[in-house]
């Protein structure tokens, strides 16, 4: 009853005079999304391969790095990027913080996908890989790194899904996203429940289809099927090495 009486408020409002800032909000989601998925990708992959390392004090440090900010609310993090660092004469732009707090939050869970992605990859497969002559890079680019990444896929864009979300909380920090400008739209109307139920619908159809896209992606990988074809030659690669494993029956 409740979002019928949102879904029939909405009318109430003259939505074309806010189009541009809707839009601007939008886009200034869809840009904070992507900075900071690409600089948490680069940053939890490092983690990942730190974590398996053979010396002790670097995946101890990749340890206590994931342990510190996957144990601690986004919203500290905010907090200490923006106002924190700033009373220590270390300030960043909106932008620039936001993006800075999501990549350290999100780059701790993604580092943990990553490992087990890389850890799923059996054993046998990099033996037979350098019994075969390849070096230790080519052993990561060509047999480990495929697998994982179809391993790690499906919780790497979960992870997408949950940070496009999840920038909703710089409005705390005035970050000019959606949530922000639904803010000052609610304030100038009065209309609190249908703005936020318009808010609301505006992140689903951001989400609903990158989440299919991203289920899409994994059906392709569980059926074999190659992202682009430029991979075959890297899957070929990879079936000799499991055929001299004997990990192919």
């Amino acid at each position: 009853m409740i979002y019928i009486v949102a879904f029939l408020g909405i009318f109430h409002v003259n939505w074309l005079s806010y189009w541009p800032e809707l839009w601007r909000g939008g886009l200034m989601t869809v840009e904070f999304t992507a900075a900071s998925f690409a600089g948490s990708v680069v940053v939890g992959l490092v983690l990942a391969l730190m974590r398996e390392s053979h010396v002790l004090p670097i995946r101890g440090l990749a340890r206590l790095y994931t342990e510190i900010f996957k144990n601690l609310p986004l919203l500290t993090e905010i907090f200490i990027v923006y106002f924190g660092l700033a009373s220590l004469g270390i300030k960043f732009d909106v932008f620039e913080a936001g993006s800075i707090s999501l990549i350290v939050f999100y780059a701790a869970y993604l580092s943990e996908i990553f490992r087990a992605g890389l850890e799923g990859v059996a054993s046998g497969q990099r033996e037979a890989a350098y019994a075969l002559g390849l070096t230790d890079s080519a052993v990561y680019s060509r047999v480990v790194l495929p697998q994982a990444i179809r391993l790690a896929l499906p919780g790497t864009t979960t992870m997408l899904v949950d940070m496009l979300k999840s920038t909703s909380l710089l409005i705390t920090i005035a970050g000019s996203e959606l949530m922000t400008v639904g803010q000052l739209i609610a304030s100038q109307t009065f209309r609190a429940m249908e703005v936020y139920f318009v808010i609301g619908a505006i992140y689903f159809a951001m989400c609903f289809p990158l989440s299919q896209f991203s289920i899409r992606i994994e059906r392709r990988l569980a059926a074999g099927t190659p992202i682009a074809p430029s991979r075959r030659r890297i899957r070929s690669e990879a079936y000799s090495i499991q055929l001299a494993s004997g990990g192919v029956q």
